[in-house]
């Protein structure tokens, strides 16, 4: 099902601000109220399945945490495995990664190093997209795996922030449900 405005609505009083979180200045958008609503959630995997359906997708990725939420379904729905990306240490075979810096410090992703074959046209899922430095730190890791970057998905992008740019050298497929 294509996501209507309607559902867009829906999803956007659905989500509940959290006022200077993480830290002061911040408006967190937090996603987890759409977990409350079995219905809602059900034609967000619908909306965000609907929109991929046709892009030969050959795995999805999920990013630690939030990712993993959405993500999995997804990739249910799309009838392809699910990826963890995790922070580093959280996997238990051997791993690739891939270190990045945030705006606020650093960080590092890894995957298992056998999940992804030569070319495959990977989905790289999260909740929300920001600034993009940790989706575009998912991109790289991807593509090290050898795979191919079929596109970005996101249940929120906060288009003030520009996090698309940082996608763009990945791919012109990025998707989000609603935008702020």
């Amino acid at each position: 099902m294509e996501p209507s405005l309607a559902l867009q609505e829906r999803i956007k009083q659905t989500i509940r601000d959290i006022p200077d979180f993480p830290k002061p200045g911040i408006l967190f958008k937090d996603i987890t109220t759409l977990m409350l609503d079995y219905e809602l959630s059900e034609k967000i995997i619908d909306a965000l399945a609907y929109y991929w359906r046709t892009q030969e997708i050959g795995a999805v990725t999920g990013i630690e945490s939030r990712g993993f939420i959405y993500g999995m379904p997804l990739a249910q729905r799309l009838k392809v495995p699910f990826i963890p990306i995790r922070k580093a240490g959280k996997l238990p075979y051997d791993t690739i990664s891939y270190a990045y810096d945030l705006e606020y410090g650093s960080a590092e992703i890894e995957m298992h190093k056998d999940a992804l074959a030569k070319n495959q046209r990977v989905l790289i899922h999260d909740d929300l997209l920001a600034t993009g430095g940790t989706a575009a730190a998912a991109g790289s890791l991807v593509e090290t795996a050898g795979a191919q970057i079929a596109g970005f998905s996101f249940i929120v992008g906060l288009s003030f922030l520009k996090g698309e740019s940082s996608l763009r050298t990945f791919t012109e497929e990025i998707h989000s449900l609603v935008t702020y």
